[in-house]
């Protein structure tokens, strides 16, 4: 996520310092080029860092899930473990 983040703030770092360079003269055909070129590659990484953060909640909820689980099974053992105390 980190990578992406970095990978965003360089693609706008190079799309604002390609557009104040270019005020003076206008835009040339291959700035334009790069220009849409970091907009796509903004756009696929913005989609990828969407991704990864539903993936993340995906597996945020099966951790709670498991250790709900964890809890219900300790709190069993324990039950478990207090009846055999008092048959003996």
């Amino acid at each position: 996520m980190k990578r992406a983040f970095r990978l965003f703030l360089g693609a706008a770092f190079l799309a604002a310092t390609f557009t104040i360079v270019g005020c003076s003269s206008g835009p040339s055909e291959e700035e334009l080029a790069q220009l849409e070129a970091l907009k796509a590659e903004v756009a696929s990484l913005q989609k990828e860092v969407s991704a990864k953060q539903a993936e993340n909640a995906g597996l945020q909820k099966q951790v709670a899930d498991k250790q709900a689980e964890l809890a219900a099974a300790m709190k069993e053992q324990d039950a478990t473990r207090d009846r055999l105390k008092s048959q003996q």
